[in-house]
C-alpha cells in the first residue's frame, strides 16, 4: 500500500490530538466514586440497618414501640424474644426469610403490612448486590438482642 505523506501526516496528527485531548480535558460526566470502606461497611451492618429501616416500628430497643407502631393495625412484635417464641432457638433462616419477603408471617406481615426490605437492600452498591449480606447482617444483629428465658 502506499500512503500519500500530507494524508499520513494529517491523519497522524489528527489522532495525536485526539489522544492528548481526551487524556487531558476532564470527563463531562465523571462516574460516582465506588463507596468507601467506611460507607459500605454501614450499608450493610447490622445495626445501622436495624436503625435505618426497623426503628421506626419496632423501637430502637426493638421492644415494638418505635414511633411508628400505634399507627399500625397489628401489635408490633418485640424483636427480642423472637428466641423465646421460637422455643429458645433463634430461627436465622427463617428471619432472614421474612426480612427479604421470601416468607410470609401470620397477623399483619401476612398482608405485608411490613415493608419487603430484600429488594431494597438489593439495589447495587459500587457495582454489587450487597442484599444478601445485608439480610444476613440484620438478621445476625437481632440474634444478639434476644433476650434469656
Amino acid at each position: 500500500m502506499v500512503y500519500c505523506k500530507p494524508c499520513f501526516v494529517v491523519c497522524f496528527c489528527l489522532l495525536l490530538a485526539a489522544v492528548t485531548t481526551a487524556q487531558v480535558s476532564p470527563d463531562k460526566h465523571p462516574r460516582p466514586a465506588p463507596p468507601q470502606d467506611t460507607q459500605l461497611i454501614q450499608s450493610v451492618d447490622g445495626a445501622p440497618l436495624f436503625q435505618a429501616y426497623c426503628a421506626s416500628c419496632h423501637g430502637t430497643d426493638a421492644k415494638g414501640s418505635g414511633p411508628m407502631s400505634e399507627w399500625l393495625k397489628v401489635k408490633t412484635p418485640d424483636l427480642t424474644r423472637i428466641s423465646i417464641r421460637a422455643g429458645g432457638t433463634f430461627p436465622l433462616a427463617r428471619v432472614q426469610k421474612i426480612i427479604a419477603g421470601d416468607d410470609s408471617v401470620k397477623s399483619g406481615h401476612g398482608t405485608r403490612d411490613m415493608p419487603v426490605w430484600g429488594p431494597i437492600f438489593s439495589q447495587v452498591s459500587g457495582d454489587r448486590d450487597w442484599g444478601q449480606i445485608r439480610v444476613y447482617n440484620l438478621s445476625e444483629f437481632l440474634q444478639t438482642l434476644q433476650q434469656k428465658q
